[in-house]
């Protein structure tokens, strides 16, 4: 049974109504119906080919949620009916080190769900059932597509590094990936302030969990911060002065980059050295950790700020986002019917 779909096919093209032939489902995978799909600055740097690693007919779309209505016959964990959420990853090797050890986002032949197949911007989308992670109560399916990316992405190094409560953090950025990292370490216990380039930005970083805020783009405002944070998580992606953020660190301090910067960041040695401090990065999180992240959000009722449209409408919502006007989020609704 054909899928229909929105797709692009030449770079930095309009979405057009798209169908394709799924073939059969393969033994470990699962068939979800879409309800929702959030649309994410992934999505439109894949149709742009950004990274060069586009295949056209393109069908974006890679925080999908929905109802499952196939299973392969190996496949395990989900049922017919089970709400799930699917985000960047189709699959993964299942028997690499990284995988058996429960790192399945750093496995070296993971499936990007919109690069090696089609995405959550049609009727169905199909993923391995490693990576179709159940929606718990008290998380709102319509808004919690954002989750399985952004989410995830934020959630994933909190996690990851031990952060703890105690801890004095800042966030860099304040956007679509900053917004779920400050409610994310406000629920954690921590210490938050916000690093925001927008003087009108303080009252929204501070409702969204900020303890303090400071202009990213004042020197000496930066200067006064050397030696406090335990962790700085950098959802920005544009150059900025490194060097200030470095000397921002506590001794044992990380600086760790979520965003994708894309010039290089320059790192003196004597900078980390002294002080014994770090600099790291990562992509989205393992499925364990995408498990707990939900569960988290459950509890402690956080959810993406998201602005949503009809599936019908995406070029619409494309545009919205490319002129930087989404806060912080956007969903899909799918209205195929």
């Amino acid at each position: 049974m054909p899928i229909r779909a929105y797709a692009a096919t030449a770079p930095k093209g309009r979405l057009e109504a798209f169908e394709y032939e799924p073939g059969p489902l393969p033994p470990e995978f699962v068939e979800v119906q879409v309800e929702h799909c959030g649309l994410c600055h992934s999505d439109l740097s894949m149709v742009n080919n950004d990274w060069g690693n586009a295949r056209y007919p393109l069908v974006p779309g890679h925080e999908a949620i929905g109802r499952v209505v196939a299973v392969g016959p190996e496949a395990k964990r989900v049922k017919v009916g089970d709400r799930v959420g699917i985000g960047w990853y189709q699959s993964s090797c299942m028997a690499c080190e990284q995988c058996l050890s429960g790192h399945h986002n750093v496995c070296g032949k993971s499936s990007g769900l919109i690069v090696s197949g089609h995405g959550g911007f049609g009727e169905r989308v199909r993923a391995h059932w490693v990576w179709a992670t159940p929606i718990p109560e008290g998380v709102n399916a319509a808004s919690a597509g954002p989750l399985l990316c952004g989410g995830i992405t934020v959630f994933g190094p909190i996690a990851h590094f031990g952060i703890k409560p105690t801890d004095r953090v800042g966030v860099v950025g304040i956007g679509g990936l900053g917004h779920l990292a400050l409610q994310f370490l406000k629920a954690w216990g921590c210490e938050v302030t916000a690093f925001t380039s927008s003087e009108g930005k303080h009252e929204e970083a501070i409702r969204l969990g900020a303890h303090r805020t400071v202009v990213s783009t004042d020197a000496k405002a930066l200067a006064k911060e050397a030696g406090r944070f335990d962790f700085i998580l950098v959802t920005a992606n544009v150059t900025l002065p490194w060097g200030a953020y470095l000397s921002a660190l506590a001794p044992n301090g990380r600086l760790h980059f979520v965003g994708a910067v894309l010039e290089p960041v320059p790192v003196p040695a004597f900078a980390l050295i002294g002080g014994q401090k770090s600099v790291s990065g990562s992509p989205l999180g393992s499925p364990a950790t995408t498990a707990q992240m939900l569960e988290f959000c459950a509890r402690h009722g956080i959810a993406p700020q998201v602005e949503r449209f009809p599936m019908s409408r995406i070029n619409e919502a494309f545009e919205h986002l490319h002129s930087g006007k989404a806060r912080y989020r956007i969903v899909l609704d799918a209205d195929f019917a």
